[in-house]
């Protein structure tokens, strides 16, 4: 049997552990291949969001082609969670094939408002890949290498950044911009001007402040991430993000904050709570990297039995 189908197996099978079927996905997300597509894919009836809402980001970070059909079949079920379709919509962004494009226009009036704004940025995105990318060559690099839905907005002083993220008036695309330079420079003036934005309205720039928060892991937002978790009538959407960044976060005073929300009424938070902790003991541990682990691996060309221990429990 093949390792990707061996960690397949893992990621399927509903009776393990949820933080062994996390790190079973983020190894297929970096073996990669059609194989491992194709079994990412196939978990996309599974009863967890949060499970399926990670399968979509997965795929757009693969940026395999191979993944377009099972987005789209994703992003056009409306009985799936829209955690779920906007996660689709995303990926199909960051896949960068300007071929869904017209997928893409259907659903910018999404009745699902995070779905909706997630194809506007998407579009931007193929749209700048096409008319922008070679001209624009002078942006900042980006850190933590994920494919993100924007490219960053030139360098300029934190609070002119600050100003364009929180300002409302501009494009969501504009205020992205804004928001993976401030990520990208890493500081902590940077971080606190990220951290307002968790008060901007609209959930899907919310959720996605919480999720730079979270690639940063600086411990300067703990509080304002605390705050947006623990409100009963925030997002769903922004408060499992919130989780996750205290997980990567991962200081005693991020784990504690986390353990109190294990039991939480809502099944995403709960679930990312788990999961968040399953992070935070990664990252205390002296093991390999959470997400990094497979990119060694993977190296390797495969994973032996030992190995798939190793990353899976």
């Amino acid at each position: 049997m093949s390792s990707v189908k061996e960690i397949g197996e893992v990621l399927k099978n509903k009776s393990q552990p949820l933080k062994d079927r996390f790190r079973a996905l983020f190894t297929l997300r970096n073996l990669g291949g059609d194989e491992a597509v194709d079994a990412i894919a196939s978990c996309f009836d599974d009863e967890s969001a949060l499970l399926k809402h990670e399968l979509a980001y997965c795929l757009g970070q693969m940026q395999d082609t191979h993944a377009i059909p099972y987005l789209i079949r994703v992003l056009e079920d409306t009985s799936q969670e829209a955690i779920v379709r906007h996660e689709a919509g995303e990926a199909l962004g960051a896949i960068g094939d300007a071929s869904v494009c017209e997928v893409l226009k259907k659903y910018l009036h999404d009745p699902v408002v995070e779905v909706a704004e997630t194809c506007e940025l998407a579009l931007g995105r193929l749209k700048w890949l096409a008319d922008n990318a070679k001209v624009e060559t002078d942006l900042p690099g980006n850190p933590y290498l994920s494919v993100d839905p924007t490219p960053p907005a030139k360098i300029a002083p934190v609070e002119e950044l600050r100003q364009a993220l929180l300002d409302e008036t501009l494009s969501l695309f504009q205020r992205y911009r804004a928001m993976f330079t401030l990520r990208n420079m890493s500081t902590t003036e940077s971080v606190l001007a990220l951290a307002d934005g968790l008060k901007c309205s609209g959930a899907l720039f919310r959720h996605e402040i919480a999720y730079v928060l979270g690639q940063i892991q600086n411990e300067a937002c703990i509080k304002q991430l605390s705050e947006n978790l623990q409100d009963v009538n925030e997002s769903p959407m922004v408060r499992h993000e919130c989780a996750e960044a205290l997980g990567s976060i991962a200081t005693p005073e991020a784990t504690a904050i986390l353990q109190r929300y294990l039991a939480d009424a809502e099944r995403v938070v709960r679930e990312s709570c788990i999961v968040a902790l399953d992070m935070s003991e990664y990252e205390n541990s002296g093991q390999f990297q959470y997400a990094d682990t497979l990119s060694r691996l993977n190296n390797q060309g495969s994973l032996s039995s030992s190995q798939l221990e190793t990353v899976v429990g």
